[in-house]
């Protein structure tokens, strides 16, 4: 038989349990009923932008971590081969350590800056340089990039400016580096990048111009050519100081042309600056005139005056003074006839 304990307990436990079976079908009525979740499909084909946008995404990133000049190329975690191949190299530099000394340390000049990779990758720190660095054998690899300034000549160019006029012109470029590792892993080659960009640009920006602007605008031009290859060549890293205009060689049917129309202008100017001259003169004797009428020695002092310009002279002209009274009545008698 049970004790009285034990079945007070049991005939207890039935009526609790339904009172929580009642509380919990209350309380699950209250709720309310949770909304249903809705996953849309997106099965629209991606646009050509869309799909190069995403590559492009990584190598702008990739581009930002060059520009900051301390790049850090080492991913978070480095792989088991790497991790096997720079023990591998330091074992390498134990084992031959009194050899290898001389090929692990590197100098660069106080004008150049050394770009270092390993196993492919940039190392952290930017460049190395001025003065002395450290290298692992076998996975290291580095480039040295000069820092001074080149100067290049753009080879002549033949150039339709904008008034259909064929022009040779060739000019000179000065540039450098300001930004190593932007230099290396930007571009293959920035010297020769820049040169090509440079004679190009050239004859772009010539294209635009008249002949008398090409002659007489140099400065303009020059200006506009370095600013142009300035802004181009930013993302490699290189800095164009400055670009001129070194000669304009013109056809020589075009020069003769140029030079006739010179001549032709300057005759023109001479032959009006000329008459200018000669109607200045005639007023000027005009006047004179004037006053050796109201005065009869006047005209005696020219003339004597003339004569000692003559006599001045030492050549073989004879004078034969003659008196002006002489001449007065046949000049009284034609003036009575008019």
């Amino acid at each position: 038989m049970d004790k009285p304990g034990e079945n007070g307990s049991a005939e207890s436990s039935p009526g609790t349990s339904a009172k929580a079976v009642e509380t919990l079908l209350l309380t699950t009525a209250a709720a309310p009923p949770p909304k249903p979740k809705v996953v849309v499909l997106d099965k629209s084909v991606p646009k050509r932008g869309e799909d190069a946008a995403r590559p492009l995404a990584v190598s702008h990133s990739r581009d930002a971590m060059y520009t900051s000049g301390t790049a850090s190329s080492e991913p978070e975690g480095s792989g088991f081969i790497e991790v096997v191949a720079t023990f591998a190299s330091i074992l390498l530099l134990v084992v031959t350590f009194p050899l290898a000394i001389f090929f692990c340390f590197k100098v660069v000049q106080e004008y150049e800056r050394a770009v270092i990779f390993r196993l492919g990758r940039l190392r952290r720190g930017g460049a190395r340089g001025p003065g002395i660095f450290f290298i692992l054998p076998c996975i290291d690899a580095y480039r040295c990039v000069d820092l001074r300034t080149v100067s290049f000549d753009v080879p002549p160019q033949e150039v339709l400016s904008r008034d259909s006029v064929t022009v040779s012109v060739d000019a000179i470029s000065y540039y450098r580096v300001n930004n190593p590792i932007m230099a290396i892993s930007n571009v293959e080659d920035y010297s020769h990048s820049t040169r090509l960009l440079a004679a190009t640009t050239l004859r772009n920006v010539l294209g635009t111009k008249n002949l008398a602007e090409i002659l007489s605008e140099r400065e303009s031009i020059s200006h506009t050519m370095q600013a142009a290859l300035d802004e181009a060549t930013d993302p490699w890293g290189v800095k164009v100081e400055r670009v001129e205009i070194k000669d304009v060689r013109l056809p020589v049917q075009l020069q003769r042309a140029m030079a006739a129309e010179a001549e032709a202008a300057r005759e023109a100017r001479a032959k009006v600056i000329a008459a200018e001259g000669e109607m200045k003169a005639s007023r000027a004797l005009k006047e004179a005139s004037d006053v050796m009428v109201e005065s009869p020695a006047a005209l005696q002092l020219r003339y004597l005056q003339t004569l000692n310009t003559i006599s001045a002279e030492k050549n073989s002209t004879i004078i034969f003074p003659i008196p002006i009274d002489i001449l007065t009545p046949f000049f009284s008698g034609a003036l009575k006839k008019k």
